[in-house]
């Protein structure tokens, strides 16, 4: 099963021209969407975005979770997220403790499920196939689920793991790019956990790692399963940093590149390229994106001197990011002031601001993109 889960995902790094699945094809007559949660304690829902061939957005519609936000802040990376084949969006609903499943197509998003997410606050999901877990921020743990072909989910029996103690503060969950291990990490405690998956998908006990950088929080993986790991240092003035590791088949994680730092102050999401070449940060209290350059053996360097790769909007805070499946663009989503700030990215992965969009909720919490 893990030689078919390598080949699946280098088939998923193959260049995707269009939203659709017919190369050189468009859906909703532009070239992809954008998707973002309101996270609001009135209602949560959906914003889309349809994204033009020069990386513009326009708001095509709003949808209901038919749960809960919380109206502030999760701290967290992975509130929505695609499948794969682009079929499916999830977010979370951390002010009800559920999850939201959305069928995408040619007319919008359609509501298909929701479900309780096997504990509390919920702030981050992974998903690779037919499975999905969610990172319970309130209750400390993870728990699984089955996805089948009409978009329910189904508790899987026996997934439900802790991390590794109370008020751990995580932020994100992930699969490893082979679906061979979830990983996660702890602000609270600056520990990676990982969880390692048998052939049923279900997990063993966390193994747990100290991170390199104070304060983990968002990360990522390069094309050679490499993670990348940003670290907010506590909100530090000027104290933000990347890791680099090579998870082992134990679970357990090497250093490649310890704590580089970029200078700039919590370094808190962490995106890396669809080419796998760079890493960018979005920096929230210093209202900037970082660069870092990924060698083939892990090992990762500052891209620009001063740490700046480019600028969000004066005082914006960007809180996520997102790249568009062409891969020529990047989007950051900023809760203060409610904006996505969008950068055109060359072939020396350089960002280059292009029209962002404002006036959005002050509530907004996640961000994907295709």
């Amino acid at each position: 099963m893990t030689i078919i889960r390598q080949l699946l995902f280098s088939l998923l790094l193959m260049p995707v021209c269009a939203f659709s699945m017919t190369a050189g094809a468009t859906y909703f007559g532009i070239s992809g969407a954008v998707f973002t949660s309101s996270n609001s304690a009135e209602g949560n829902q959906i914003f889309m975005f349809g994204r033009n061939a020069f990386g513009r957005l326009k708001l095509l519609g709003s949808y209901p979770t038919g749960g809960l936000g919380t109206g502030s802040g999760l701290g967290n990376q992975g509130a929505v997220v695609l499948s794969h084949n682009r079929q499916w969006l999830f977010t979370v609903n951390a002010g009800s403790d559920d999850i939201s499943v959305f069928s995408v197509s040619r007319h919008g998003l359609k509501l298909v499920d929701v479900e309780p997410s096997g504990g509390d606050r919920p702030v981050s999901l992974a998903v690779d196939g037919d499975l999905l877990y969610v990172l319970n921020a309130g209750s400390d743990s993870i728990s699984g689920f089955t996805l089948n072909e009409k978009g329910d989910l189904s508790p899987l029996a026996d997934s439900t793991r802790s991390l590794s103690g109370v008020g751990t503060a995580p932020a994100q969950i992930s699969f490893t790019p082979w679906g061979d291990a979830l990983v996660v990490t702890e602000k609270a405690t600056n520990l990676i956990s990982v969880f390692l998956l048998d052939d049923e998908g279900l997990p063993g006990n966390a193994v747990l790692n100290a991170s390199e950088g104070v304060t983990p929080f968002g990360f990522g993986f390069d094309r050679r399963g490499h993670l990348l790991v940003s670290e907010a240092a506590g909100g530090a003035p000027e104290a933000s940093s990347v890791s680099s590791y090579r998870i082992n088949r134990q679970g357990s994680l090497e250093v490649i590149s310890g704590a580089v730092a970029s200078t700039q102050t919590a370094a808190c999401w962490l995106l890396v390229s669809k080419n796998g070449r760079v890493a960018f940060t979005t920096n929230t209290g210093s209202s900037t994106l970082s660069a870092y350059d990924i060698r083939r053996n892990g090992k990762i360097s500052l891209k620009q001197e001063d740490g700046v790769a480019a600028n969000t909007l004066a005082g914006s805070r960007p809180i996520d990011m997102a790249q568009s499946g062409n891969g020529r663009f990047v989007y950051a989503l900023s809760a203060a002031g409610g904006s996505i700030s969008a950068f055109y990215v060359n072939h020396r992965g350089q960002l280059k601001p292009i029209t962002s969009v404002q006036g959005l909720v002050e509530t907004i919490n996640g961000l994907a993109a295709f």
